[in-house]
């Protein structure tokens, strides 16, 4: 059943004072066409800082969220130590320079220089679900990704 595949960096994202933003290679720029038009994007990057065995190994979190429960499953969370160390972040583009390949972006939760793998236009009819179901102890969390710029995020985390 295990199978190798070949990942292809797109760009990395930046985080410094410039504001946040994806520098896509050049070979991938064409590939911008048409995502002037959307607003919103999923990025999914590497969790590079946790490419190792160890954090590869890792199948739990002791504790992960304060108000959660003491042992969750990696699938359950966020956290960057998992199998495979993809993330997936949405996020609202600010602005797009097809020529330079930059993807500016409001917010992103990756650290900077970490590798882009692929981009995916947010579709409402596709990543929106209109009553998802979350456990308690994360319901009092934003129910949207512009609420989620005012919510203390850091009260919430313990990774």
């Amino acid at each position: 059943m295990e199978h190798n595949f070949i990942l292809r960096q797109i760009g990395t994202a930046h985080t410094g004072e410039e504001g946040f933003y994806l520098a896509i290679a050049p070979q991938y720029r064409e590939a911008l066409a048409g995502l002037e038009e959307f607003r919103y994007i999923n990025v999914l990057w590497w969790f590079s800082g946790c490419d190792n065995s160890m954090s590869r190994e890792k199948l739990w979190e002791c504790r992960p969220y304060v108000r959660g429960p003491e042992v969750l499953g990696a699938f359950a969370t966020r956290t960057p130590e998992r199998p495979n160390p993809i993330a997936l972040s949405c996020a609202r583009v600010t602005h797009l320079d097809r020529e330079r390949g930059v993807v500016g972006l409001d917010y992103l939760d990756a650290e900077e220089g970490s590798p882009v793998l692929d981009l995916k236009p947010y579709l409402p009819s596709l990543d929106r679900v209109e009553r998802p179901v979350m456990p308690a102890w994360c319901a009092h969390w934003p129910d949207s990704v512009e609420k989620s710029g005012d919510f203390d995020w850091e009260k919430e985390f313990n990774f």
